[in-house]
């Protein structure tokens, strides 16, 4: 900086010190300053004003159109989305890893791993940052809802099962609603955001295999939340387990699968407790009831259904089919989308079960609570698992050895008759529609052959027709009487 004054005589006048030359420097002077220094001066300038002024306004305007977006929203919706869903995700994360059980659980892992508490506050941190959601209201009802009904309708058609609406429209408005349900396809997840689109925002607990990016920033906007299913780690289950009871306490719709993963067999599975375990242990029901739904799904065809078998063949649950084999059956797809060839998978049908008020229901327990609930919601599963024809025709097939097209009508009328007298949920076609509709798809796949003597299994369809059977088996174990139904027709 140079400054263009008389420093001499001023100095000899005794007006200014001696050691301040520019202290009488008028606001009209001209400095002179090197570019760099000024263009950093320009920038440090424009930042201050952006982040005082302009960024501030910004998400101002932006927050108050969300808000107004998400009353109006709330205005259609059964269940209205909870303030805790809408927290800025670093206040929930920082929220977490500062709640006292964590911070507890922070000092005993620094103890037993030996290591310092900075150290386990990092890694409760890490597993915070993984675990929380950033949901956006935006995302789930604008595209993730229209993305679901979209996919759901052009893959399947969508039949409701049992549905008793006024039984679900008397629940709290303000209690914490768990859909507990059956997993049969990664579909489950897209179906149910189509179905409950006017119940609310659901919040689903994902595995691993949902880490992937750029899926898993879409998955969390949708609301989700993600569980590694290996981890025995003390500290990360804390943290989970607190997130979800957060969660719970703050009216969060979820959506939970006790069975841990996809059935490999087509059975269902017995439950995992953990997150049951977690909404139990904390359930006070002077700050909010628990009100937990059962769901049950199931499919005329399974997307992943040869995937699922090979993996309960080799005993090992692993879901990582060749890129080849993805590749070459997305271009399969799409073509005969293109060439107006695709006939779509059948029926996807969902049954809603009787709901599980917990502050009654754990009256009734002498147990062990968390168990006695897992196995009654099970049981209201099964009881409400829906029967399309596919799984209905390939039982009464593998029943014997061969059957004509008329016996086959027969039968599966009989056991429609049989579903609708014990007010199971039942196709609602006709036996010859379904049998119709279902051996076309079996023979489009070569699961089932067709000669003068009858309809015969192959030996590629038999393991196929076995995993969906065996959906649907259970609802007629206590009627078979120790004959098959076929050799009851042929009589």
């Amino acid at each position: 900086m140079k400054c263009r004054c008389q420093f001499a005589a001023l100095r000899h006048d005794g007006i200014y010190p001696a050691a301040d030359p520019c202290h009488g420097l008028r606001m009209t002077q001209t400095v002179s300053l090197p570019l760099w220094a000024f263009v950093l001066i320009v920038l440090f300038a424009g930042v201050t004003f952006a982040s005082h002024f302009l960024f501030p306004s910004v998400r101002w305007f932006f927050r108050k159109r969300a808000e107004r977006a998400i009353a109006r929203l709330n205005e259609r919706l059964q269940r209205p989305i909870e303030p805790f869903k809408l927290a800025r995700r670093y206040d929930m994360i920082q929220r977490l890893i500062y709640d006292p059980e964590v911070t507890q659980a922070i000092v005993d892992y620094a103890r037993k791993e030996k290591v310092p508490e900075n150290v386990a506050f990092e890694k409760a941190q890490q597993y915070a940052r993984e675990i929380v959601p950033s949901f956006s209201a935006t995302a789930y009802f604008s595209i993730g809802i229209r993305l679901a009904r979209w996919l759901s309708k052009s893959l399947y058609r969508i039949k409701l099962g049992t549905f008793d609406r006024k039984r679900l429209a008397e629940i709290d408005p303000d209690a914490a609603v768990i859909f507990v349900m059956n997993h049969r396809s990664n579909m489950d997840y897209v179906l149910v955001t189509y179905l409950a689109a006017n119940a609310g925002a659901l919040s689903y607990a994902v595995g691993e295999w949902a880490r992937v990016w750029p899926l898993s920033s879409i998955i969390r906007a949708m609301g989700a939340y993600f569980i590694r299913r290996k981890s025995r780690g003390a500290l990360y289950r804390k943290v989970l387990a607190r997130y979800v009871q957060m969660a719970t306490r703050g009216g969060v719709s979820q959506a939970v699968f006790p069975e841990g993963g996809l059935s490999l067999d087509g059975k269902l599975a017995p439950p995992r407790m953990g997150l049951l375990n977690y909404i139990i242990d904390d359930f006070d029901p002077e700050v909010r009831k628990v009100i937990f739904v059962p769901v049950a799904l199931n499919y005329d065809r399974v997307l992943e259904d040869t995937i699922l078998i090979a993996a309960d063949k080799s005993g090992r649950r692993r879901f990582k089919p060749p890129l080849t084999n993805v590749v070459r059956r997305v271009s399969r797809h799409f073509w005969l989308r293109v060439t107006r060839r695709f006939r779509g998978f059948g029926t996807a049908s969902v049954s809603f079960g009787v709901p599980l008020e917990l502050s009654e229901f754990r009256t009734t327990v002498t147990g062990d609570l968390t168990e006695a609930v897992a196995t009654e919601l099970m049981q209201r599963i099964a009881d409400v698992i829906p029967v399309p024809g596919v799984p209905l025709v390939a039982r009464h097939l593998l029943a014997t050895e061969a059957v004509t097209v008329a016996e086959l009508e027969t039968v599966v009328t009989a056991s429609i008759a049989a579903l609708k007298d014990r007010k199971l949920p039942s196709p609602r076609r006709s036996g010859p529609e379904v049998v119709a509709d279902a051996l076309g798809r079996m023979k489009a796949r070569a699961l089932v052959t067709e000669s003068a003597q009858g309809l015969f299994v192959t030996d590629r369809g038999r393991d196929v027709l076995t995993f969906y059977a065996n959906s649907i088996d259970h609802h007629f174990s206590a009627s078979a009487k120790g004959i098959s139904e076929n050799a009851a027709v042929a009589e």
